[in-house]
C-alpha cells in the first residue's frame, strides 16, 4: 500500500473483505455524542439506495478517549423494515481504526484513501462526524454521480447568511476565479470522489505538510479541478453544525485555509494563469428552502478589532498594499459604525495583494496571513451591516457580484504575480 501505515488487523480485515463497490469514511475525534446518528444515516443510505452494492463504512479516528470508535462498532439498524421497501442483499461492513501521522483531518482522510485504494472501490465519500442534519439521501447524492462518470462531488448546502463567511468572502470567489469552475462550497467538509481520484490523492506528497493538519478540503477540491477530473455538485439541504459567531476568533482557521489556498496557487500556477472565465458545474439533487439556525453577530466588537488592526498592523499593511488602499483603511478606521463600508473593489485588491505578497515572500508567511485577520473581520462587519435586511437570495446576489469583481480584476493578479 502506498499511503498511510495501517495496522496488521486492518490489513487482515481488508484481506477478509477483498474488494468493495462503495466506501464512506467518517473522520472523528471525540464525537461519541453525534457519530451514532451519522453512522445510522450512512448505513440506511447504503441499504436504501445501494442494496446490491458491497459497501464499507470506515471510521478513521484521531485517538478519541470518549468511546467514539465503540459507538461506531455498536451502532446498527435495528429495524430495516421501517426504512426499506426490501431487505438489503449485501451486509454493511465496518472498519474502525486510529490513523497515524500528523494529527489532523488530512491524516484521517489519508487512511480512508488508503483503505479505498486497497479495496479497489469505485465510489467513495467522506462525511463529518458531528453532522446533525445528515440524512440517508446524502449518501445517494454524494455517491450516485460517481457511477455516472463524475470523479468529484462537492456539497451544495443552504447555510445561514452569516455562516461560512471565509468561504463566501475569500475561498469561493478566489477558487472560482483561479480555476474556472463555480464550486460553491469548496471547503464544505462532505465530499464524494471516485476510486481513481482517491488513488491520485494518495500519490501526492503532502501528507507530512500542513495539508495533513488542515486545508485538506480545499486541497481535495483544487486538486480535482486543476487536474481536470470531472467535477459536479450535489444539493444536500441544510448543513447544521455548531454555529460560530463570524466575529469570534477565527484567525487560526483563516490562517490555515487561506494559507492552503495560496500554497495551492504556487502548485498550480500554470493551470490558473491561462483561465479567463468561470463556468457552472452540473448540480444534482432537488433544491428546496430549509429552516436554518440563527447566528448571533456582534458587529461593534468586529469593527473594534479592525480598528485595533489599523493601529497595530499598519506598518505590515504598507509593505503589502498600495498607498490608496492604506489611505482608505486609515479613513475607514475612523468611520462610525452605521457608515462602516468596505466595497468589493477594495476587498478584491486586498486579497490579490496578499496573494502576490505571499508568492514573492515579501514577509514571513505566518505574519502575512495573520495580519489579514483584522481586514477580513472588517470586511465581514461591512457585509453584515450591508445585508442586515437582506434575504438569502439578495445575499447570494451580493456574493455573485463579489465573484464578478474577482474575475474582472484577475489580470491585475497575474501582473502582480509576475
Amino acid at each position: 500500500m502506498n499511503g498511510a501505515i495501517l495496522r496488521k488487523e486492518i490489513h487482515d480485515r481488508i484481506s477478509d473483505i477483498g474488494e468493495a463497490d462503495i466506501l464512506v469514511g467518517i473522520p472523528s475525534y471525540n464525537n461519541a455524542r453525534t457519530i451514532g446518528h451519522v453512522v445510522k444515516a450512512v448505513q440506511t443510505g447504503f441499504a436504501k439506495y445501494f442494496p446490491d452494492k458491497k459497501a464499507v463504512l470506515v471510521n478513521s479516528d484521531g485517538g478519541s478517549t470518549d468511546g467514539t470508535m465503540d459507538v461506531v462498532q455498536q451502532t446498527s439498524l435495528e429495524d430495516f423494515q421501517s426504512v426499506l421497501l426490501h431487505h438489503r442483499v449485501e451486509p454493511v461492513l465496518k472498519i474502525a481504526t486510529p490513523y497515524h501521522g500528523i494529527p489532523g483531518k488530512g491524516s484521517a482522510f489519508r487512511t480512508i484513501f488508503d483503505i479505498a485504494s486497497a479495496l479497489n472501490v469505485k465510489a467513495c465519500a467522506v462525511v463529518d462526524s458531528d453532522l446533525r442534519s445528515i440524512t440517508p439521501e446524502w449518501i445517494e447524492l454524494l455517491i450516485k454521480p460517481l457511477f455516472d462518470g463524475f470523479d468529484y462531488v462537492a456539497p451544495l448546502y443552504h447555510r445561514h447568511k452569516y455562516d461560512g463567511t471565509i468561504t463566501n468572502s475569500i475561498i469561493y470567489p478566489l477558487t472560482r476565479t483561479l480555476y474556472g469552475k463555480r464550486v460553491r462550497q469548496p471547503i464544505g467538509g462532505d465530499f464524494g470522489f471516485s476510486g481513481r481520484l482517491a488513488r491520485h490523492y494518495l500519490e501526492k506528497d503532502v501528507w507530512e505538510t500542513d495539508v495533513a493538519k488542515y486545508g485538506i478540503d480545499i486541497w481535495m477540491t483544487t486538486t480535482a479541478i486543476a487536474n481536470n477530473f470531472k467535477v459536479c455538485q450535489a444539493f444536500l439541504g441544510a448543513k447544521i453544525h455548531d454555529p460560530k459567531d463570524p466575529g469570534a476568533d477565527l484567525s487560526a482557521m483563516l490562517y490555515q485555509v487561506v494559507g492552503a489556498t495560496l500554497g495551492l496557487m504556487e502548485t498550480y500556477t500554470d493551470a490558473w494563469k491561462g483561465i479567463r472565465d468561470s463556468e457552472a458545474v452540473p448540480a444534482f439533487g432537488f433544491q428546496y428552502a430549509v429552516g436554518l439556525e440563527p447566528i448571533q453577530v456582534n458587529t461593534e466588537r468586529m469593527i473594534e478589532r479592525f480598528r485595533l488592526g489599523t493601529r497595530e498592523l499598519m506598518d505590515i499593511w504598507k509593505i503589502i498594499l498600495d498607498k490608496d488602499i492604506v489611505d482608505f483603511l486609515l479613513k475607514l478606521g475612523k468611520t462610525e459604525t452605521k457608515n462602516f463600508f468596505m466595497p468589493d473593489e477594495i476587498w478584491v485588491d486586498i486579497i490579490y495583494s496578499f496573494a502576490a505578497a505571499y508568492h514573492r515572500k515579501v514577509i514571513h508567511s505566518e505574519h502575512l496571513l495573520k495580519s489579514l485577520t483584522p481586514l477580513y473581520i472588517g470586511r465581514t462587519a461591512s457585509f453584515v451591516i450591508n445585508t442586515w435586511e437582506s434575504d438569502a437570495r439578495d445575499v447570494e446576489e451580493k456574493i455573485e457580484n463579489l465573484c464578478v469583481h474577482f474575475e474582472q480584476k484577475k489580470p491585475l493578479l497575474i501582473k502582480n504575480w509576475s
